[in-house]
């Protein structure tokens, strides 16, 4: 990975771009991704589309999504403490102890999630962390101290948690879902420029928003597309972790390779041409099988107006919705790889139905 990727990779993980909030992070990689494309787009809602040849009629997509989970300030009492709501799939599990950023319209406040210590709760009625029991503390004797710092319901709340890497091999941080997806198909884009490709096509590389909350920001630019065939990439659990059942959630692991899913959602030509594009390029595969949909922004696309020819390549990650998400840095050029090389062996106009007059 090239210096100046890991830099761009390290800003955009550690810059806020929470669900309906994702502004920041988008300008970041909107500024990356500009010299490697010829023109880019934005809808109402911020999801962002840069655009390789915009003048083709055969039209291919590759997307990640750019929100992370985060709360809400829901409410704050007369003794200046504050409640939240959820913003997307924030886990209550993890949150006593942490350092938290308020960011309110005059600016970030600094905060942490307070928690009794364990030898004064009542065991008998420790349900532990829920959505009704955490709660901030930025330092304030009152809501009124509160509210003068600028605070106020509606406000996102992001957990303080920088990103670092272990062992030279590991990515660790706080919104690698999906923040990691955005960087890997801006890299894609780094690389056909870089290395003088030629498209026949129209490539539209796709950072959505609102996946985390129901898939909405792919949905939004699959229906202004409407492109041939979309790739989509997102995390997926490593289920060798601790407290992962493989019976029921079947084996994938980091550092053994993008995962491929077989479900209804996925087009199946779509996913043979990809099996084979890793398997002629030596790229180890993981599979993995879902009874209906993905749960991802696949879904999105496969199911809008006619029918899109969509796949997902996943990257395995361990500690999925917590601050330190972990992902294999092998992975991560390897998808790459994979998105890069399925894109050079496309023919433009390539028809992906399975019965043809």
């Amino acid at each position: 990975m090239i210096q100046e990727s890991l830099q761009f990779l390290t800003n955009y993980l550690n810059n806020p771009s929470p669900t309906g909030f994702e502004t920041g992070g988008q300008k970041l990689w909107l500024e990356y991704i500009t010299p490697y494309i010829d023109e880019w787009e934005s809808d109402v809602y911020g999801s962002v589309i840069g655009i390789i040849n915009p003048e083709a009629s055969y039209k291919v997509v590759i997307e990640a999504h750019a929100d992370e989970i985060a709360w809400y300030v829901s409410y704050i009492n007369e003794n200046g403490y504050i409640y939240l709501k959820r913003n997307g799939g924030s886990d209550t599990m993890i949150a006593p102890s942490m350092r938290a950023n308020i960011y309110t319209n005059s600016g970030t406040v600094k905060a942490v999630f307070g928690w009794p210590a364990i030898h004064v709760r009542d065991k008998a009625k420790d349900d532990g962390p829920t959505i009704k029991n955490i709660f901030l503390d930025c330092g304030c004797a009152n809501k009124e101290e509160v509210q003068k710092l600028g605070v106020r319901v509606g406000d996102i709340v992001i957990f303080e948690a920088d990103s670092m890497v272990l062992q030279d091999k590991w990515l660790v941080g706080r919104a690698v879902d999906n923040r990691i997806g955005g960087f890997m198909i801006a890299e894609v884009a780094r690389l056909l420029k870089e290395n003088g490709k030629k498209l026949d096509f129209g490539l539209y590389i796709v950072n959505a928003v609102q996946e985390e909350v129901g898939l909405h920001g792919a949905a939004m630019v699959a229906s202004r597309i409407q492109p041939d065939v979309a790739i989509i990439t997102d995390v997926t659990h490593d289920t060798t972790a601790p407290m992962y059942d493989k019976n029921a959630q079947g084996e994938r692991a980091c550092g053994k390779g993008p995962v491929l899913t077989v479900a209804p959602a996925v087009q199946n030509n779509v996913l043979k041409m990809l099996a084979d594009t890793a398997e002629k390029n030596e790229i180890p595969i993981q599979w993995t099988a879902a009874s209906g949909v993905t749960g991802t922004d696949t879904d999105a696309f496969a199911y809008s107006g006619k029918g899109i020819a969509s796949a997902l390549i996943s990257l395995a990650l361990k500690y999925m919705h917590t601050t330190v998400e972990m992902v294999h840095l092998d992975d991560v050029e390897n998808v790459i790889k994979l998105m890069y090389e399925f894109i050079l062996q496309l023919p433009a106009g390539h028809d992906f139905r399975y019965l043809k007059k």
